[in-house]
């Protein structure tokens, strides 16, 4: 075996479980994410399978974000004895703890002597990297490796990861990039994404590798048309989003809209009184409904650093985009359910962001229940909608004509609710910003080893790759991750 060398452990041949081992020399290496497999890739009972490769000479954990699809394996790496650093972007240090507290809980135990158990180490061997600076992994007498961490624009600290492998009397060093989950362009939080100076060998993700996503800066017109509806209709603006990355952007574009509406106004003396109960008719309110969003939300205003210098210019103006006098954060499951009661049964318009996602459970179910057979809500989709779930049966019924039902929790419900799905949301970069990553520095990628799509997705952007390789007229070799 020629090194350094690269073998899977998932994320090669689906979109999800992403896990990458770098062979530095035949007992020495170095893991990339150790993330679960879900959706379609996923098999029973994955979150309890034991790790399934051996550990031994594997001397760290390198992270490029804390998605479970990236890091949900972590629990099992570390009951398999693994007790090697995690390493992470200063942000990531900060989430990582939250997400996989609340996937512990939900998917393994919920005992708290256990998870304190489990949260204590992990947090002993979670190893904080700032950006854009070199950190030695390993310093043996036949190999060294250091890793430099680089924005990704994915969600607050992702990164991909620069690997500088290093053979005595080998000039130059070796540069195996490992891209992570690459963010789409204009993210409102998040600084954009740079190409690698140089790539050896790139291990490239291809989610959205065969087709180009629509423009962006139509978003938030079309948003801003569904909370004016919203406001006609007197009903309820329901968005089954993602905790972590697509919440945050939500609210941060919604403080804008509202900031533009005049609809902004702190209420001086009022403050301690309930926001749902005491807001007239021009203050809307936004409604948080997920404990696992709030955490993460309040996570993302201490790590306000790391922001854009657009987002961070707001700070400056006195605006709170992530925690505006508006928005309502629903903790307890009481009070859950008498919101639940109370925009059903009153003509007040609000917004509700609630978990999960695809309505496959979470909070969003209750407010499904009772909101659905009601024409003056909408239930807005900004993200992807995996084939099966219920958010996939209601996206569907969008448009439809005639009668539409869904089954919820074991009980049919009549879909008469408005239903739209608002595009431009995508956490991932279409084929245009992966060939541009792989090609757009002075010294385009080597070789790319694509990984992290469905096969038509890689073959795809594979063939996108070789046009763009002839165009510059440079030597790229590109093969599929098996």
């Amino acid at each position: 075996m020629e090194f350094p060398a690269l073998s899977h452990h998932g994320g090669a041949r689906g979109v999800t479980g992403s896990c990458h081992q770098l062979h530095l020399d035949p007992a020495t290496s170095v893991l990339v994410d150790c993330g679960l497999e879900q959706g379609r890739d996923a098999s029973p009972g994955g979150e309890f399978a034991p790790i399934s490769f051996d550990l031994v000479g594997i001397q760290a954990l390198i992270i490029t974000h804390v998605h479970l699809d990236h890091v949900g394996r972590i629990p099992a790496l570390l009951a398999a004895g693994f007790r090697g650093p995690i390493i992470c972007s200063e942000p990531s240090a900060t989430l990582l703890p939250l997400v996989l507290e609340d996937a512990y809980r939900l998917g393994i135990s919920a005992d708290s002597v256990q998870l304190d158990r489990y949260l204590v180490l992990l947090k002993r061997l979670i190893v904080a990297v700032p950006f854009e600076r070199w950190y030695p992994v390993v310093e043996q007498e036949g190999v060294s490796c250091a890793i430099r961490l680089q924005r990704a624009g994915h969600l607050l600290g992702s990164a991909y990861v620069e690997c500088d492998v290093c053979y005595p009397g080998v000039e130059p060093s070796s540069r195996v990039v490992f891209s992570g989950d690459l963010g789409a362009p204009c993210n409102p939080l998040l600084r954009p994404v740079r190409p690698p100076e140089r790539a050896d060998l790139l291990v490239l993700e291809s989610t959205y590798g065969d087709r180009l996503h629509p423009d962006r800066s139509d978003r938030q017109r079309r948003l801003e048309a569904a909370i004016d509806r919203a406001l006609a209709d007197e009903g309820t603006l329901l968005i089954p989003a993602f905790s972590l990355g697509r919440t945050q952007e939500l609210l941060y574009e919604i403080e804008n809209i509202l900031h533009r509406k005049a609809l902004l106004r702190v209420r001086v003396g009022e403050r301690d009184k309930d926001p749902l109960l005491e807001m007239n008719w021009s203050q809307l309110p936004v409604i948080l409904d997920s404990p696992l969003a709030q955490r993460i939300t309040e996570a993302y205003q201490g790590l306000h650093e790391y922001w854009n210098d657009e987002a961070r210019q707001r700070l400056s103006e006195g605006r709170s985009p992530l925690g505006f006098s508006q928005l309502v954060c629903v903790d307890t499951h009481g009070k859950h359910q008498q919101v639940v009661n109370y925009l059903k049964s009153t003509g007040r318009p609000a917004i509700v962001i609630a978990g999960n996602g695809m309505c496959s459970g979470g909070r969003i179910v209750n407010y499904l229940k009772a909101m659905l057979g009601d024409p003056r809500h909408e239930v807005m989709f900004v993200g992807y909608q995996a084939k099966g779930t219920p958010g996939a049966v209601i996206q569907a019924s969008e448009g439809a004509e005639g009668f539409v039902r869904i089954d919820l929790d074991g009980r049919m419900f009549d879909i008469r609710a408005k239903v739209m799905r608002l595009g431009g949301y995508s956490g991932h970069a279409d084929q245009e910003g992966l060939v541009r990553f792989a090609m757009g520095s002075k010294e385009p990628a080597r070789r790319v080893v694509l990984v992290h799509g469905a096969g038509e997705a890689k073959r795809a952007l594979a063939e996108a790759l070789n046009r763009a390789s002839r165009a510059r007229a440079c030597q790229l070799q590109v093969t599929i991750g098996q």
